[in-house]
């Protein structure tokens, strides 16, 4: 057995590892501990947390800059770090459900890591939050669109007639569509939208995907769920909708085209259709000037649908 001395090492004279200090052994597990950050990104709901005493900012502007500082100095610690946005209202809501004191910090981190946990977070990797924040409201919109959806879904039940669930079904059907959409495109990069009417708005979806000259389309886990999953809603509820399809090869200029749904199956628009549907501003109806580089095409044909495809 090795005797150490007291100057921290042992008689062979290298550093005895037992001699670190607590501090450094805290110090190095921390840089092991992902951060996750609730951000305050819009102003009113700022103003909204400054009824609580415990949160002691009262400037925005100030505030952002701080979490930006915070954010350079944990990621120069090497400690990962990811950004959800915080919701003053959920948080209360949050806060009467679980019996939790509002006015504290431990209650906000604790909100915190509940909201993290449901995946809408951008991991922070340098960037500014200037180009942060859009990010992770459309992250958080996107997910908000893909619960609402998948409530819708799960809300259907069974067919009276044949017991299947009808939820079920559709997204099956959902997946082969889209599936079949991608399979005759062919190579290129694809730019995909769903939308379908929603309790006076409209929902969507989109899929960005990639498709090789050989081998299928790499579609992303989470954005694949999430497309499928609205079209689904709108094939189980026997609600309209519309796809576009927008196209980039090498060398060529960008094509789009569009189909409607009607009970199950996707319809090809004219060139006219997609042309209208594309440059016309779905809140307003106000026309939207063409891009001069893309042409708008009809949609094209995904082939005959497999027997027993509609239920």
């Amino acid at each position: 057995m090795a005797h150490t001395t007291h100057n921290g090492k042992n008689t062979t004279g290298r550093p005895n590892r037992h001699s670190r200090s607590a501090a450094s052994m805290r110090r190095a597990l921390r840089r092991e501990a992902p951060s996750t950050i609730g951000l305050l990104a819009d102003e009113q709901d700022f103003a909204a947390m400054r009824r609580y005493r415990t949160f002691t900012f009262d400037d925005h502007t100030l505030y952002l800059q701080q979490v930006e500082s915070l954010l350079k100095h944990l990621s120069a610690r090497g400690v990962h770090t990811t950004v959800a946005l915080f919701d003053p209202e959920e948080y209360a809501a949050f806060c009467a459900g679980t019996g939790l004191a509002p006015d504290t910090p431990a209650s906000r981190s604790r909100f915190t890591a509940e909201i993290a946990s449901a995946g809408a977070t951008v991991t922070y990797t340098g960037q500014g939050l200037d180009s942060l924040i859009p990010l992770l409201a459309d992250r958080a919109a996107r997910r908000a669109t893909w619960e609402y959806a998948t409530a819708r879904l799960a809300g259907v039940g069974a067919c009276a007639d044949c017991g299947q669930d009808i939820g079920h079904s559709a997204f099956d059907r959902a997946s082969h569509l889209l599936l079949r959409v991608l399979e005759a495109a062919g190579p290129g990069t694809h730019h995909m939208v769903c939308s379908t009417p929603a309790e006076g708005a409209h929902l969507a979806a989109v899929l960005y995907t990639e498709r090789d000259t050989a081998g299928p389309a790499r579609i992303g886990s989470e954005e694949g769920a999430e497309f499928v999953t609205v079209l689904a809603m709108a094939i189980a509820l026997d609600k309209p909708a519309g796809l576009v399809l927008r196209t980039s090869r090498p060398g060529t200029g960008e094509r789009v085209h569009g189909w409607r749904l009607k009970r199950g199956s996707l319809l090809p628009l004219s060139a006219g259709e997609v042309f209208d549907a594309y440059c016309t501003d779905a809140e307003t109806g106000e026309p939207i000037a063409p891009e001069s580089h893309v042409e708008y095409c009809a949609g094209f044909d995904i082939g005959a649908d497999e027997p027993g495809a509609h239920h």
